[in-house]
């Protein structure tokens, strides 16, 4: 049904309620309740009602609006601050364009199930990409059900009804791990968050690295960080601290890896002659940092090719399905070069 034709009448009657019902809906009036709101406007979309005339509508000459929406929640940092989420924005970016797409960047703090769900039938865009996936996991399965046309950048988890795409966590994970027992390192120590999916799948390789070698795995070596540079020399100076011994670290990310081996030349350990460092993500910085970081890289560049192509699928109604994204080990200075 083209938008020229689309009358009010047409979406009462698939609505199965009254034109004025339909109408009240679409200017938001507190008359109606959320969940027929919610019903009205979806259909709104599907027929390609315009409706909510102050909402973003298509740039000139682009085909096709993705818009990318960044959850928050009260007193954590915004995830978009970090190197890897601003280079991760910019691979879809770079693909957007090339699909002569628009996208549209926004932040949001959902409370509920019902904020996404607010958000997904609110929204013109042809598909929606949401930029973190750990605080929102349950409320992203709630929405599956109703919606289907948004990506969410993260793990694959048990029972996850929503398409997500992220790199194999659990494989780089292993390959950080393995990379640093192959150079003779038996203690080894993980920082990071693992209440955080990514992180616990990245720390489910390490544990896999270490069956695979033979080798324990020490708890006393297991350091929660948030992905922030202060976090981490924190988590670091806990360890040195407390007397552990170790002579690896595996850092969740590239920004706790940072952190990690400024701490560690604060004591006066070196690296890596005494200790050898592995990061996660391969940020620009991770080349520049002294010593250069060894690190779990992940193609930002092919991941904006495959949430950009998923969201112009799902808005012509192909299914989607998540994906997982290949891993490289990055050698650098912070291992040791041979």
């Amino acid at each position: 049904m083209s938008s020229n034709r689309t009358r009010l009448e047409d979406l009462a009657e698939i609505a199965g309620v009254s034109i004025a019902t339909v109408s009240r809906a679409l200017n938001n009036s507190s008359a109606v309740n959320d969940e027929t709101k919610r019903r009205v406007w979806k259909i709104a979309r599907e027929q390609n009602y315009s409706f909510r005339p102050s909402m973003p509508a298509l740039i000139s000459g682009a085909t096709a609006t993705i818009a990318l929406i960044i959850p928050t929640s009260p007193g954590r940092p915004t995830q978009a601050l970090t190197p890897f989420f601003q280079e991760l924005v910019g691979g879809i970016s770079d693909a957007a364009r090339s699909a002569d797409c628009d996208v549209l960047i926004s932040h949001l703090a959902p409370k509920s199930p019902d904020d996404l769900a607010h958000v997904m039938s609110t929204n013109r865009a042809d598909g929606v990409f949401f930029l973190g996936q750990s605080l929102f996991h349950e409320r992203f399965n709630k929405l599956a059900e109703t919606e289907t046309r948004f990506v969410v950048w993260g793990g694959q988890l048990q029972g996850q009804k929503y398409c997500s795409v992220g790199s194999d966590n659990v494989k780089g994970g292993m390959r950080a791990t393995s990379h640093l027992l192959n150079l003779g390192r038996r203690r080894i120590a993980f920082i990071g968050d693992i209440r955080v999916p990514e992180v616990l799948q990245r720390y489910e390789g390490y544990v896999e690295a270490h069956a695979r070698a033979g080798e324990e795995v020490d708890p006393t070596l297991i350091v929660s960080a948030r992905f922030e540079i202060e976090s981490a020399e924190a988590a670091m100076n806990a360890l040195l601290s407390d007397g552990r011994n170790f002579d690896g670290v595996f850092g969740s990310s590239d920004l706790v890896a940072l952190g990690a081996i400024r701490s560690l030349s604060q004591a006066g350990r070196q690296v890596p002659t005494d200790v050898s460092v592995v990061g996660y993500d391969n940020i620009g910085l991770a080349a520049y940092s002294l010593p250069s970081l060894t690190t779990i890289s992940q193609d930002l560049g092919k991941a904006g090719r495959v949430i950009v192509s998923k969201l112009l699928a799902a808005s012509d109604g192909v299914p989607m399905q998540s994906e997982r994204l290949p891993t490289e080990l990055i050698v650098r200075e912070s291992c040791g070069l041979a």
